[in-house]
């Protein structure tokens, strides 16, 4: 079976312009699937339409996908910032509203995958990679906000995610059945803003799929590195090496939404 055509959504700030041409030259070469458009979701600099024009990328402003704004968002404490993480979230699961076709991936401005990468089986199941371990608030939100518990043994946070267009707006009609007030207001309600992480749009989504599609889908571990490094570190040499351990490489030599 031929492997479905695809978008590619990635959101991302100016401190990402360091590792994300490495993220846009790896979904090129290790994503099997054939890709529509790269779209970069970001806000409207110079810089980033330089890069999104010399890499061959669809620019999209990212006041332009939500009906609200970063700075509607007030997520942050004395010590932390992370009203933009959160906002970077909901820019993905409003990635329905911008891919063009049945399927879009989503992926991190700081991972870089180094191994080859498929999301649909011959038999027609989505694969999501997966770890181990998560944040327990996120299962607390999710529990808020879909009036259940989460029902997979397994995390989803692996800094890439396939995304069906259709169920995104499954789950998106679910939460405001129940809330009765716009999806993402529903997810800023839910929230314990006073902890650290609180939402993951990965932890929803796939605990979504796997409540509602429980055999629409099939699990790889995600084998991802946190390197704090630059990406110019990150040499042919080196990503081979990694890879026969890792799939991805996460390069966290950056906080773009810490206080710390």
């Amino acid at each position: 079976m031929a492997l479905p055509a695809i978008d590619v959504i990635i959101p991302a700030i100016e401190k990402d312009l360091g590792t994300l041409p490495h993220v846009i030259d790896s979904v090129r070469r290790m994503v099997k699937h054939p890709i529509r458009k790269i779209m970069i979701v970001a806000p409207d600099t110079k810089r980033m339409r330089a890069l999104c024009s010399r890499k061959k990328c669809v620019f999209v402003n990212e006041n332009a996908v939500l009906p609200i704004a970063k700075k509607h968002i007030r997520y942050r404490s004395a010590r932390w910032e992370r009203s933009g993480w959160l906002f970077q979230q909901l820019l993905k699961l409003g990635g329905d509203k911008l891919a063009s076709g049945q399927y879009y991936l989503v992926i991190d401005a700081d991972t870089v995958l180094i191994r080859p990468h498929v999301f649909r089986t011959p038999d027609r199941k989505t694969v999501f990679y997966c770890r181990s371990w998560s944040q327990p608030e996120y299962f607390r939100t999710y529990r808020k906000l879909m009036g259940s518990r989460p029902v997979a043994r397994v995390s989803f946070v692996a800094h890439y995610m396939l995304f069906e267009k259709a169920k995104v707006a499954h789950l998106k009609r679910t939460i405001e059945q129940k809330h009765g007030i716009r999806w993402y207001k529903a997810i800023l309600r839910s929230m314990n803003k006073k902890r650290q992480f609180a939402f993951s749009e990965f932890e929803t989504y796939g605990n979504f799929i796997a409540s509602r599609y429980p055999g629409s889908y099939t699990l790889r571990k995600t084998l991802n590195k946190s390197l704090h490094t630059a990406a110019s570190a990150l040499t042919d040499a080196r990503r081979k090496r990694l890879a026969a351990s890792y799939r991805s490489v996460s390069l966290h030599k950056r906080k773009a939404y810490s206080r710390l």
